[in-house]
């Protein structure tokens, strides 16, 4: 029995929630071609007879700006802590120089495994001088070619992680698939909405709070609190005599209904909280 737990690392957009999702055989990470879309560490338990692996979906590596940025970064650290296997998932079509120098950056303790992501949309001659460019770096141990989107190789990739995880027995007893509760992924459900409806800069002043998830005998009644810091944010969100809130709820709905295979209520609240991105207070109520 293998046991470890397998953290991916990358650039804002290289694909690794995508990846995370297409792993699992489930929707954990909210995907969007917006960057920075992840912000929370996401573990993805993949249990099968002979392994168990745990994989992390970290938030892409940047600069931080403010508080949210310092806890995203923390996530990275807390997420090189403890992994025994780093899987680096790179573009293919980015900066492989500048993808280099982030890994190098992290000072990996650890087996790292780079991934080629998206190389439907490369050549053969692009995709042979990558391999051989990740290849000669020090920490990287071996190089695979995926394609998260259009479908991966998963056996491939996993026995590639086999090949360095430990063995032992599992972290998780049954047949959880995360360590995080059914509210964190309501949550990022309806974030993600706003990623997809929302004009370009607004997802990234607003937070989502749960205040309430009840389950009825019909139903499952949850009541979200959507979190920006202007009242001009506020507006947008709500739309023109409510139709853009609308379209965020039912959207968020029908993805929630999907996720815990029962019918739901869902309210939504738009809120003003000025400046909630530097406040330990507020973050720590959002869940960061």
């Amino acid at each position: 029995m293998k046991s470890g737990f397998v953290s991916i690392f990358g650039r804002p957009n290289a694909g690794k929630s995508t990846l995370l999702n297409a792993l699992m055989g489930e929707k954990l990470a909210i995907v969007s071609p917006k960057v920075q879309t992840t912000r929370h560490r996401i573990k993805g338990i993949l249990t099968e007879k002979n392994y168990q692996v745990v994989f992390s979906d970290t938030p892409g590596i940047i600069e931080p700006k403010y508080k949210l940025h310092e806890k995203m970064m923390e996530a990275v650290k807390n997420a090189l802590e403890d992994a025994d296997v780093a899987l680096l998932l790179v573009d293919i079509k980015e900066d492989w120089k500048e993808a280099d120098a982030i890994f190098t950056a992290l000072k990996l303790k650890v087996p790292a495994i780079v991934a080629l992501n998206k190389i439907d949309l490369a050549s053969e001659e692009k995709i042979k001088e990558a391999v051989d460019f990740f290849n000669a770096k020090s920490y990287c141990k071996k190089v695979i070619t995926i394609s998260a989107l259009s479908g991966i190789n998963k056996k491939k990739l996993i026995n590639a992680l086999l090949e360095f995880l430990p063995e032992g027995q599992p972290f998780y007893e049954g047949d959880d698939i995360s360590d995080l509760n059914t509210r964190f992924f309501v949550s990022e459900l309806i974030r993600e909405k706003i990623y997809e409806l929302a004009q370009d800069e607004i997802p990234y002043h607003t937070a989502v709070l749960i205040r309430e998830y009840q389950e009825k005998t019909t139903l499952v009644k949850i009541v979200a609190d959507i979190i920006v810091h202007r009242e001009t944010q506020k507006a947008i969100l709500i739309g023109e005599n409510g139709s853009m809130i609308k379209k965020i709820g039912t959207a968020a709905r029908k993805d929630i209904e999907k996720f815990i295979g029962q019918k739901v209520f869902l309210e939504l609240f738009v809120k003003v909280k000025p400046k909630w991105r530097e406040n330990e207070m507020q973050l720590k109520e959002y869940g960061y």
